[in-house]
């Protein structure tokens, strides 16, 4: 069995220890490794670093991994280790990838890949000039529901698309009479905080995969909850943007429309939903299930505000089912950059990606400042 040595760090938070440790790196150890093309197995063998000894000790006894430290530097310095992945800070990540590369290691991150878009650029060209391979995590293109989105798309369900509409979030309390669900950072802007650069790196890579590419942005923020409470009973001033309202111009003419907050109750049918609409049919997906509507299953509604609605419109609508069986998504892309390192496997989720996410949340932030569209051009990496 081949091994491939990775330094991991910044996993003692919820999505680096959830995501990319447990659900990834070791249910990948557990099945016996990467599949190659060749039929041989490789084994992805982690070291774990970051500056808490005890839980660093702690997660490796937990989940059998006989290597952690709390020395990047010496982590850097060893031959053994061909990858490098980081899931900590996003203020802290430019720079540590950038050690990376200077160390000569593969990189793989989470996003975003700077909170400043001259950083991020500079940082895509460093890897792309390096000739050392390199990713971004865009794990929304592999959830279930979007999968079936992008199959609904390539059979032609939906004619020519015309509109995408989605709702993100949920109601995140501010921490006084029921504990917070996301750590406090997220919520101060001198910590890197705001959902903006937060999610809009994410709708930049589903809108330009599934949709066609981003041309143009309007972006109106805002901080709806102006105090929160920290982890440790503090309230604090929620500073950063906490909800954000975008509208899109895409490639082709389609229009997108997405709404992002932690200050939105839930009704719909999961945390995260689009609906896609297209000339011969529509179709709304959740993190996992998606359902459909054809132009001749299309019901025909009459507006009469003196009568009760008659049509149930949830139940004209069909579920799009599970024909296969759905991994999960970081673990999927951790494959496949895996691949792309071991065997030169195809990979497009390079830092340039990133940094187009960094890129639409700048000019969210900038059109939201200036009350204007904006145009995004394209990135010279």
């Amino acid at each position: 069995m081949k091994r491939v040595g990775i330094i991991m760090h910044g996993l003692t938070g919820r999505m680096g220890l959830n995501q990319h440790l447990i659900r990834s790196i070791v249910a990948l150890r557990a099945e016996g490794g990467v599949l190659l093309s060749n039929g041989e197995r490789v084994m992805p063998d982690p070291v774990l670093v970051g500056r808490n000894a005890a839980r660093l000790e702690e997660l490796a006894r937990k989940y059998g991994i006989e290597r952690w430290t709390t020395d990047l530097e010496g982590a850097l310095a060893d031959p053994n280790d061909a990858i490098f992945f980081d899931a900590a800070t996003t203020q802290m990540r430019a720079e540590l990838i950038s050690k990376a590369l200077d160390a000569g290691k593969h990189v793989y991150c989470e996003k975003p890949i700077s909170d400043d878009l001259d950083t991020a650029i500079a940082l895509a060209r460093k890897a792309k000039a390096s000739g050392l391979k390199n990713g971004v995590v865009q794990d929304k293109l592999f959830l279930p529901g979007l999968r079936k989105i992008a199959m609904l798309r390539d059979s032609g369900f939906f004619g020519k698309i015309l509109s995408v509409r989605g709702e993100f979030g949920y109601w995140v309390f501010e921490g006084d009479w029921q504990t917070a669900q996301r750590p406090s950072w997220n919520y101060r802007k001198k910590d890197g905080g705001g959902i903006i650069l937060d999610m809009l790196c994410h709708w930049r890579y589903v809108l330009d995969n599934l949709f066609g590419p981003v041309k143009a942005i309007s972006c109106l923020g805002a901080t709806h909850i102006p105090e929160r409470v920290d982890e440790a009973g503090r309230r604090y001033v929620a500073d950063a943007d906490d909800a954000a309202y975008a509208t899109f111009e895409l490639e082709g003419g389609v229009i997108a429309h997405i709404n992002s907050s932690w200050a939105v109750r839930v009704r719909r049918d999961d945390l995260v939903t689009f609906q896609v609409d297209g000339t011969h049919g529509s179709a709304v997906a959740g993190l996992t299930r998606c359902w459909t509507q054809h132009r001749v299953n299309t019901p025909k509604p009459v507006w009469n505000p003196d009568q009760p609605q008659t049509i149930d419109f949830y139940d004209t609508w069909d579920e799009v089912p599970d024909n296969q069986v759905y991994d999960n998504g970081f673990k999927i892309q951790w494959e496949m950059f895996l691949r792309h390192v071991l065997e030169d496997a195809p990979w497009r989720h390079t830092l340039t990606e990133g940094a187009k996410g960094v890129q639409l949340a700048s000019l969210g932030l900038k059109s939201w400042a200036e009350r204007r569209w904006l145009d995004v051009e394209p990135l010279e990496i």
